[in-house]
């Protein structure tokens, strides 16, 4: 990389809306994104998104390709390492290293815990189904989610998964069921419990191996509406909306520096917001 490819990319990441929407693909990977649901993801408005890929793009630290009727932007992962190898180039070299010391091994390499997510929801069908997929998606492979139910309907929501095919989410290993499976022995500990419909936080809940934060996330449920298919429609991907800005705000948390009872305040106050 050269010096001005180095500035022009340095420059376009100094933008704080910018530099969000970068880490965002970075989190996706080469599953990218499409306008939309960046737009949605990080509440930004469409022409001032339209504005920053603009400038990204041209800093060569996005691509962008079309799927269908659909645009997918994807971090450039050549481009941002070669800025990284630049930016390290002859690193340390003043330094001679001790080769009779054993060399002590670099933090950011270390590989970081996968933390367990459980979604809980009544009939584990919709809600809870539609947050399992999108922090597995979006998480990056810090995080593997989970759903469950008190009541299981023992099978997703044909609608839910219309939904995430639709803005391409993997639905393959998504299933409706008994919250119990994650209080038998052996089952995954968690470290995150969130509840997603009102019912559900008002029910006893199992002892959860492992001592999770809990908190409420409470969200209307789509499949309760009445009307017409656009009506309900509406209402799934209102949900879809608001959950998928709350994983997001939940990705953002560095959960690594803060105290348990902070983080459980953070939790909390994500669970007050909303898409609008």
């Amino acid at each position: 990389m050269t010096e001005a490819e180095t500035l022009r990319a340095l420059a376009a990441l100094a933008q704080a809306s910018r530099l969000q929407i970068f880490r965002q693909l970075v989190v996706m990977g080469a599953e990218g994104m499409t306008p939309g649901r960046l737009s949605d993801a990080l509440a930004m408005a469409p022409n001032a998104l339209s504005f920053h890929l603009r400038e990204l793009s041209a800093a060569g630290l996005i691509s962008q390709q079309r799927d269908g009727r659909f645009l997918i932007y994807r971090a450039a992962f050549d481009t941002m390492n070669a800025l990284l190898s630049y930016l390290s180039l002859n690193c340390c070299e003043w330094k001679p290293h001790d080769v009779s010391q054993p060399v002590p091994p670099r933090r950011d390499l270390m590989p970081q815990k996968v933390m367990n997510v459980l979604f809980i929801c009544t009939h584990n069908s919709a809600r809870s189904i539609l947050a399992e997929a999108l922090l597995n998606q979006l998480g990056g492979g810090r995080f593997r989610a989970y759903s469950a139910g008190s009541s299981p309907a023992g099978q997703v929501n044909p609608r839910a998964v219309a939904l995430l095919e639709k803005n391409h989410f993997r639905v393959g290993e998504l299933r409706s069921k008994d919250w119990a499976e994650f209080a038998a022995p052996g089952a995954p500990l968690m470290d995150f419990v969130l509840t997603v419909c009102d019912k559900a936080a008002g029910e006893v809940c199992p002892v959860w191996p492992g001592q999770p934060l809990s908190a409420h996330w409470g969200v209307p449920d789509p499949a309760a509406v009445i009307g017409t298919d656009a009506h309900i429609d509406a209402a799934f991907t209102d949900a879809f909306m608001v959950l998928q800005r709350r994983i997001s705000l939940f990705l953002n948390l560095p959960i690594e520096k803060l105290a348990r009872l902070s983080l459980l305040s953070e939790l909390q106050a994500i669970g007050q917001v909303t898409h609008a």
